[in-house]
């Protein structure tokens, strides 16, 4: 009773929210467009994103700002969420706030690495990040090179973690992404503990754990097939935590001494038994088939949770994916057929 009480009023908004998510059709009618002006168009009819396009000029109609539209109506979404929720509710949001700030530091890297022309272009995710977390878009701004970079992030969590790799002249953005991933699971994992408690402390330990085991089946598939590292280099990129994963099989993926004999491996593991791994399903098909199952059922057996949240959160930044694929096919010309493929669409 008490779980009703308290997410009664968050539950209900958040189904409003979510009655303004895409639906398969819009994705067949989004599939079969052939330019970036004609999806902004039909999103202006959208609840969603309506707002944030008719406040672009026309001269802006071009992919590079309609990804824009797409992060301001989630920082909307989470603003309007984060607001109305209680104290408990609020403690357990901040989290997604971690996953935004990894987003941004990893894109001011690529910029500085590869010497873009063009600015970092942060304004629009100013006033989020100002109120929401403890980057200052205006100094990450101002960096012109790595050593820049790293002294601009002093006197937040992520410095320490970052300044090791700076101290490595040849550290590559590879390093520093993996660093930054290391760093933020691990410290995520140590956090929850401290921050949450009951069901709230459930639901996120859950949600980590799972997201550990996926990243770390799909980053030691990467090592093996591309890059054809040995173990020790494979543990010293993984996270250093198993969730459904036993520590024995987690040993037996890295030590695997091929490809074939890791797929083999994963096979007998949760995630495949679960989800029904088998050989029509990548490695990143079972993550998106374990962590819609994962939301999904939080949601069933407890609606009036913070399940209703994450689930919510879940959907809507799977949108966004679908989105920025299906923009990305139609700027290379792709089928209507090949779009819905990519982005997980119904096919007809």
């Amino acid at each position: 009773m008490s779980g009703v009480m308290t997410y009664s009023g968050i539950t209900t908004k958040i189904k409003a929210m979510e009655a303004k998510l895409l639906t398969d059709k819009d994705y067949e009618t989004i599939a079969g467009m052939h330019g970036v002006v004609e999806v902004i168009e039909f999103l202006k009819g959208k609840p969603g994103y309506s707002r944030f396009i008719e406040q672009l000029d026309d001269s802006l109609y071009h992919r590079r700002h309609i990804e824009k539209v797409l992060v301001q109506s989630l920082y909307d979404d989470y603003t309007r969420v984060f607001r109305f929720a209680g104290f408990e509710q609020k403690k357990f949001m901040k989290f997604y706030i971690k996953g935004y700030e990894v987003d941004l530091i990893n894109y001011c890297f690529r910029i500085v690495f590869n010497h873009y022309d063009w600015p970092f272009d942060l304004d629009y995710k100013k006033e989020f990040f100002d109120t929401y977390s403890q980057l200052s878009i205006e100094k990450l701004e101002t960096s012109t090179n790595i050593e820049e970079l790293v002294e601009n992030l002093k006197g937040t969590e992520y410095y320490e973690p970052l300044k090791r790799v700076a101290q490595s002249p040849k550290a590559t953005l590879f390093d520093y992404d993996l660093a930054l991933d290391l760093y933020s699971f691990t410290n995520l994992w140590k956090m929850r503990k401290r921050t949450l408690k009951n069901k709230e402390l459930e639901y996120l330990t859950k949600d980590i754990g799972t997201v550990i085991d996926l990243m770390n089946l799909q980053w030691i598939y990467r090592a093996k097939k591309y890059y054809k590292l040995v173990a020790p280099d494979i543990y010293s990129m993984t996270i250093p935590i198993q969730y459904h994963l036993k520590v024995d099989e987690f040993k037996a993926l890295v030590e695997a001494p091929g490809v074939e004999e890791f797929v083999n491996q994963v096979a007998n593991t949760y995630y495949a038994k679960k989800y029904h791994l088998d050989n029509t399903k990548t490695l990143e098909q079972l993550y998106k088939d374990s962590m819609v199952g994962l939301y999904m059922a939080d949601r069933r057996r407890a609606p009036y949770s913070i399940a209703s949240i994450n689930t919510y959160f879940f959907l809507k930044e799977n949108e966004i994916d679908k989105l920025t694929t299906a923009l990305e096919c139609i700027r290379y010309g792709l089928s209507s057929r090949e779009t819905l493929g990519y982005i997980g669409g119904v096919i007809h």
